[in-house]
C-alpha cells in the first residue's frame, strides 16, 4: 500500500521533479527529428534536380537548341535578336531539303554557327547570273529558275556563279542576299557541318512562327 504521506513529502522535498519530468521536450528527439527532415528534404530537392536534369540535357544537346538570330543576313523573315528553336533530330532520318532554314558551323570559323536558306541540294549545279538563281539536276536538266517568294522585292543576288555540288555538299543563301556571307563567299556548305534547322521561333512573342519549306517549283 502507497503512503499518502511519503507522496506528499517526496513531492514537498522536490516539488519541481514530475513537472520536468513531464514537460521538457526531448532534445535529443528533438535533433534527430530536425536531422531527419532537413536530409528529407535535401534528398527531395536531389531528385527534382536530378530527373530535371536527366529530360534537359537530352533535349538540349541531341532534341533541340535554342538559337540568338545574329546581324542581318535573313532580314526581311528573320531578324538581329530573333529566339529559335533549332530542330537537331529530323536530320539524322531524313536529308535537307530546299527551302529549309538551317543552322550550321561556319566553315571557315567552326566556333561560329550561320543561319542561311538552302538553295542547292547535293548532285545538283546552282548558276547565279543577272540576279537570278538557277538549278540543275536530274528532273530539269536544262534548269529552272527558283522562284523566291521569300526575298523583299527589292532584293538582288549579286553575283556570277556557276557552282556543282558533292554527294555530300549544299549551297546556301542569306535572305539578305546583299548583307550575307554564304555560299558565294565560302564556298559550298558540307552536309557535317550542318546543325538542324530552324523549326520555330519564340521570341518576339509577336512573331512566333514555325518555320515553313519552300517550294521552288
Amino acid at each position: 500500500m502507497i503512503d499518502e504521506q511519503d507522496v506528499l513529502n517526496s513531492i514537498n522535498s522536490n516539488p519541481n521533479q514530475e513537472f520536468q519530468s513531464l514537460g521538457e521536450p526531448d532534445k535529443n528527439k528533438e535533433k534527430y527529428s530536425m536531422t531527419s527532415e532537413v536530409l528529407a528534404f535535401t534528398w527531395e530537392t536531389a531528385k527534382i534536380i536530378i530527373i530535371s536534369l536527366a529530360i534537359i540535357i537530352p533535349i538540349r544537346y541531341y532534341l533541340v537548341q535554342p538559337f540568338f538570330v545574329k546581324g542581318a543576313s535573313m532580314e526581311p523573315n528573320f531578324h538581329d535578336g530573333d529566339y529559335l528553336l533549332v530542330d537537331e533530330i529530323s536530320y539524322r532520318f531524313n536529308e535537307p531539303k530546299r527551302g529549309e532554314i538551317i543552322v550550321f558551323r561556319s566553315p571557315e570559323n567552326l566556333s561560329q554557327y550561320f543561319i542561311k536558306r538552302i538553295v542547292g541540294l547535293p548532285d545538283e549545279t546552282v548558276e547565279i547570273k543577272n540576279d537570278r538563281v538557277v538549278v540543275y539536276n536530274a528532273d530539269f536538266p536544262r534548269g529552272i529558275e527558283l522562284k523566291e517568294g521569300y526575298l523583299s522585292e527589292d532584293q538582288e543576288t549579286a553575283g556570277s556563279f556557276f557552282v556543282k555540288l558533292e554527294s555530300d555538299e549544299y549551297f546556301v543563301l542569306g535572305d539578305n542576299r546583299l548583307q550575307s556571307s554564304d555560299s558565294r563567299r565560302w564556298g559550298n556548305l558540307d552536309r557535317n557541318l550542318i546543325t538542324g534547322r530552324a523549326y520555330l521561333r519564340l521570341w518576339p512573342f509577336s512573331k512566333i512562327m514555325k518555320t515553313e519549306q519552300v517550294s521552288y517549283e
